[in-house]
């Protein structure tokens, strides 16, 4: 379908995918995290349940991810199992299950089974797989495995080819938008084989090259350029399209070079009528890091980019003419009835950016954007509450999850 529910526990928190809807979702993947304090390391299952919660309380971001960052601590083979009760537990918006062997994704079906009932998991998309292609031209077992699991069940498959130009696919952009589309195509029609119907999002990630090193390159002109074009041929194909952007950068710290890259490829990302977007805030270090305070400093910018696709009103409220008669030349507006009545709503308040006068800033210790967003992100989790579960629901989830434990011993590969 080129438009489906993707339900969350909480009605409330249900999101569309597709049509004029766009959602915006974290960071996916990271194996390090960094923040000011502790610097950068390797991500635990406390980095992941952080980030979950922070996720929860944004209202700039609807849906609350996957493996938002990769758990270390916890044995390869049961992972998935915690990330998922942390998604159902600690969030109610929607979220992704696991997709690293048919098994876990099979688990995660199961226990989204658990929250929302097999009849109501049966006819309506509750979870997401991401199933990645091994670019060029290659479906493993593994992903093609996982992509079957989600099919049959009826629930969300998003088909993502991976191409970094130079590397997995030739490097102009016209071959890569080709390749991306060649290779989800075919990831669609096997999903419609297991089961017609089934909903799926047209995926990518892409990338530039800096070819005379090797190294990735984000929100490089060419690499929004497939943007751009993969928008347009998802919506000429009848499917939602989850963006290769976001804002994604390969800078080493949140500094000017990362917001920089990073707004180059969400404003692409926004403005191309993409429905989806993964790594919307967090991203590091080409996806290699998540950062608690670029994490901020890009969800500031997320509530700003959706307040411009609102557009703006124009009615006899709104060009106000009450307040010309209100004022004479020369005068200011700043006390006229329809200030007062406006000026809480009327503009984007940001949460970041100190828009005061040098002198103040200077007094409180010249604080920059990250010091900002190192204080913010802390008062989010230490105000955290988590959304109500079902006491019943939630000893089942924990007994499958001890349960599958169990029966695994420990992988660490």
């Amino acid at each position: 379908p080129d438009f489906f529910k993707l339900h969350a526990r909480n009605p409330d928190r249900t999101i569309a995918i597709g049509g004029n809807s766009i959602v915006f979702m974290p960071g996916y993947g990271s194996p390090f995290v960094t923040d000011l304090d502790a610097g950068r390391r390797y991500a635990t299952i406390e980095d992941f349940y952080k980030f979950v919660k922070l996720t929860y309380q944004s209202p700039y971001l609807h849906h609350s991810g996957g493996t938002v960052v990769e758990p270390v601590d916890v044995p390869v083979n049961k992972r998935h199992l915690d990330m998922v009760f942390a998604h159902l537990t600690l969030s109610d918006k929607p979220f992704m299950g696991g997709v690293t062997s048919p098994e876990r994704a099979r688990d995660s079906i199961n226990m989204a089974r658990i929250v929302f009932g097999s009849d109501f998991l049966d006819q309506n998309a509750v979870i997401q797989g991401n199933i990645n292609i091994n670019s060029p031209f290659v479906f493993d077992e593994t992903m093609s495995g996982a992509l079957r699991e989600y099919a049959a069940a009826n629930q969300c498959v998003c088909v993502s080819p991976a191409i970094f130009g130079g590397a997995m696919g030739p490097v102009t952009p016209a071959a890569i938008a080709a390749q991306t589309l060649a290779e989800a195509m075919t990831g669609i029609a096997l999903a419609q084989l297991v089961r017609p119907g089934c909903p799926v999002v047209m995926g990518s990630f892409h990338s530039t090259m800096n070819l005379r090193t090797g190294s990735l390159t984000f929100g490089t002109p060419e690499a929004n350029l497939v943007n751009m074009a993969l928008s347009q041929l998802g919506q000429r194909l009848g499917v939602p399209v989850r963006s290769g952007g976001g804002q994604i950068t390969a800078a080493n710290t949140p500094d000017g070079q990362a917001m920089q890259d990073s707004a180059n490829a969400m404003w692409t990302t926004v403005m191309s009528g993409s429905h989806q977007v993964w790594h919307a805030v967090g991203w590091l270090e080409g996806g290699l890091t998540m950062s608690y305070e670029k994490f901020i400093m890009d969800l500031d910018n997320c509530g700003a980019l959706l307040r411009m696709i609102q557009g703006m009103e124009v009615s006899e409220a709104t060009l106000s003419k009450q307040s010309y008669l209100e004022t004479g030349p020369g005068e200011n507006f700043l006390s006229t009835s329809h200030t007062l009545a406006n000026y809480t709503t009327a503009n984007y308040e940001t949460i970041l950016p100190d828009t005061g006068p040098y002198e103040t800033w200077k007094e409180n210790g010249s604080p920059s954007a990250a010091d900002q967003a190192n204080r913010i992100w802390k008062e989010m989790l230490t105000n955290y509450k988590p959304p109500a579960m079902d006491d019943t629901i939630k000893s089942q989830l924990e007994e499958f999850v001890a349960s599958r434990k169990e029966e695994m011993p420990d992988e660490w590969y």
